[in-house]
């Protein structure tokens, strides 16, 4: 079963999206799109808004910012963040049916999204009917197979891991995007990881709050109990901390 983001997850996601380290992410993100003053963006799955308020400040008072997200409790922050914005508009709606027409924006960007996604082709093939000829997606997903964390128990990880790969629909799409782009019609320019390194414990950062949402999901799943979760999560947090994981963005034109 895949995360759902009700309120209280919302709130959860806006803390994490706050952390230094997404702070960063977002930085890069924005650093590969190049937004430009006039621009039509799309986010998909614009969760809090922070994107969504950076994009705006780019795009400036001709341009226009759209962001969908499934979820109405990720829109309502995004309203109070962004809403207000002149230049961003809000939909609730999901990434394999878009409800703008052919060739509504210049570009796509989209972050922590398309691993969620069932119908994968059919949500590139919509990536490739909005964006206009010659305009620019850009992805941001994990695989996480790329996590270093420092714990006593490996096999108990391992365990954990494997259950965690249970709130995705593609814990490993990184590795095919850039096939399944090209079959949906656009030509892959880029790719670049953005790697998260936290060589100690505190509590704002990605991986310390993290390891919480892991220990409570992965309880009463592929053999892990509940307390398993806790063990884990006491183990990641004790001794000599240490994590690492790479976010990988893959950008594309549709030529």
């Amino acid at each position: 079963m895949t995360l759902a983001f009700d309120e209280e997850g919302a709130r959860e996601i806006e803390r994490v999206y706050s952390t230094p380290d997404i702070v960063r992410q977002r930085d890069e993100v924005l650093a590969l799109l190049a937004p430009r003053p006039g621009e039509r963006i799309l986010d998909v799955g614009s969760g809090p808004g922070f994107l969504l308020e950076s994009l705006a400040a780019a795009v400036g008072p001709e341009g226009t910012v759209h962001g969908i997200d499934p979820s109405p409790a990720m829109n309502a922050l995004a309203a109070r963040r962004a809403g207000a914005l002149p230049a961003v508009t809000l939909t609730l709606g999901g990434a394999e049916s878009l409800p703008y027409p052919d060739d509504a924006v210049d570009a796509v960007v989209s972050t922590q999204v398309y691993e969620y996604v069932a119908d994968i082709r059919r949500a590139f093939a919509e990536l490739r009917r909005v964006v206009r000829p010659g305009g620019r997606v850009l992805l941001l997903d994990t695989d996480w197979d790329s996590v270093v964390w420092h714990v006593a128990d490996r096999d108990r990880h391992a365990r954990v891991m494997a259950a965690w790969e249970e709130h995705l629909v593609h814990p490993h799409l990184p590795t095919v995007w850039a096939r399944l782009l090209e079959g949906a019609g656009f030509r892959v320019t880029a790719q670049v990881a953005i790697p998260i390194l936290n060589p100690r414990l505190d509590e704002d950062t990605y991986s310390a709050l993290i390891a919480r949402t892991i220990a409570t999901y992965v309880a009463d799943r592929r053999g892990v109990t509940a307390e398993d979760g806790r063990a884990w999560l006491a183990d990641v947090r004790g001794g000599d901390y240490f994590f690492s994981m790479n976010r990988f963005c893959i950008l594309a034109s549709a030529d």
